[in-house]
């Protein structure tokens, strides 16, 4: 569910570049109560009107750092229709988008892909574009400090933006309609990892250079960077247009994998067959993707896009985990089918336990407040904050013993210990969550999946 969960993400961030585009660009508005969820925009309420109580002018609550935000979602609130006390607020540009974005993909592969082929390309002239013409903007004075939350804040970041690195496995659902998918899929996710990213990283540090980090924390961040500085005016009408073609995009990719995912689980027995009725004239998995669409409609009414991330993020890293997992297990499995995808083997035996003992005395020797703060019990509540740090150095120390014990392969137990780490960064409400969405997931196998699976042994 994941890919449907980051469409949620996705939808919501597209209908605030939608709105920026609109708002800026024509004589038109989008009004704010239709274009926020209820629950931020009740919470923006609270807070801009308990800083009000406080004596705190609107000016200034509207000019600061970390109070600009809230402005959007206190007018959404205030100006939003009423019936019988209840207010109507709800983001209209992420519902038309996912109805589009479903519409397409239950039409066909083909314009599926002829869509995205053109949208990508737009896409990637733009950030060439930006990255070019920034960087004659840049003031390195924004970039000091470098990493102003240290390390530690740079690997949560990573965490919680780590749902977009689901659009590289997406990749794999279309291997049905690929013409050689055992050349071509291993191909396109190398190198589309590669290219990513490179721009990934070179469009952060022009955008941060041009603007201080601290003014980021907006929907849209690259229309804000170019609306900012007057004499780029121009080109933040051009990125605004490229934010919301390159947003669809990626909704249409995800739209695209998840009901086919849903679709190989239903032909092996573990959702129902109606997950796996393919259309007599579009050729596409037809329940599966109508399903999708009601999915991601449902949350954007009620779900801020912080809490989606993380979710959406704690699910990514989990599934991650258990592909690495799962390429060690295929590995110790004598009965196992051979595959055609090659992994270079290196023996982890002495290298992870290594890895380990390293970890722990660097540590010691330079982050002993951390270990002391991690040593040091509170609260239940400190506790219960700190618990997915001891779950990763707990789990690092056993799967030491188990990479020196199986003669683990390096890459996936790396791999398996990276996502690991990234997941124990995201908080334990982020966990409790994505626990709630896994025992959903678990009752649905043990009910239905477990029995009809065609992998079941079979009663003699």
């Amino acid at each position: 569910m994941e890919y449907a969960i980051g469409n949620v993400t996705v939808a919501i961030s597209w209908s605030d570049y939608f709105t920026s585009l609109i708002n800026n660009s024509t004589p038109y508005q989008v009004q704010e109560w239709l274009s926020l969820d209820y629950f931020t925009a009740k919470h923006n309420y609270e807070q801009v009107t308990a800083l009000f109580l406080s004596g705190v002018p609107f000016e200034q609550i509207k000019s600061g750092h970390d109070t600009a935000g809230l402005i959007e979602g206190y007018a959404a609130y205030s100006t939003a229709p009423q019936l019988l006390g209840m207010r109507f607020i709800f983001d209209l540009p992420a519902l038309v988008i996912n109805l589009l974005i479903t519409i397409l993909v239950y039409r066909g592969i083909k314009e599926s892909r002829n869509a995205s082929n053109i949208m990508v390309l737009i896409k990637l002239v733009i950030v060439l574009l930006v990255i070019f013409v920034g960087a004659f903007y840049v003031d390195t004075k924004n970039w000091n400090p470098f990493t102003p939350n240290g390390i530690g804040g740079l690997l949560k970041g990573i965490s919680a933006v780590f749902f977009a690195y689901i659009g590289f496995d997406a990749i794999s659902t279309t291997a049905e309609e690929c013409r050689n998918p055992q050349r071509d899929l291993p191909r396109g996710i190398l190198y589309s990892i590669i290219i990513c990213t490179v721009l990934y990283v070179a469009i952060a540090l022009v955008i941060t250079g041009m603007v201080h980090y601290s003014e980021l924390a907006v929907g849209d961040p690259l229309a804000y960077v170019f609306e900012k500085i007057k004499s780029l005016h121009w080109l933040g009408g051009v990125v605004a247009v490229s934010a919301v073609v390159a947003m669809a995009s990626v909704m249409l990719v995800f739209q695209l994998g998840q009901p086919r995912i849903w679709m190989s689980m239903s032909r092996d027995g573990l959702l129902p067959k109606a997950f796996s009725k393919i259309h007599p004239k579009y050729k596409t998995p037809s329940f599966s993707t109508i399903f999708t669409g009601i999915l991601v409609a449902i949350p954007i009414f009620f779900v801020d896009i912080n809490m989606v991330t993380d979710i959406c993020s704690a699910g990514t890293l989990f599934a991650f985990c258990l592909v690495c997992g799962g390429v060690l297990k295929l590995r110790m499995d004598p009965n196992a089918p051979p595959s055609k995808f090659k992994t270079p083997y290196i023996n982890s035996k002495f290298i992870v336990p290594g890895l380990f003992i390293l970890s722990m005395v660097l540590m010691f020797i330079y982050q002993k407040e951390t270990i002391d703060y991690y040593l040091k019990f509170e609260s239940i509540s400190a506790f219960f904050t700190k618990l997915p740090v001891y779950s990763f150095f707990i789990g690092f120390a056993l799967f030491s013993g188990m990479a020196f014990k199986y003669n683990f392969s390096l890459i996936p137990s790396l791999g398996l210990l990276c996502c690991f780490y990234m997941l124990s960064q995201l908080g334990y409400k982020n966990w409790l969550y994505f626990l709630v969405w896994l025992i959903i997931g678990l009752v649905i196998y043990f009910i239905y999946g477990r029995s009809h699976s065609k992998l079941a042994p079979q009663k003699k």
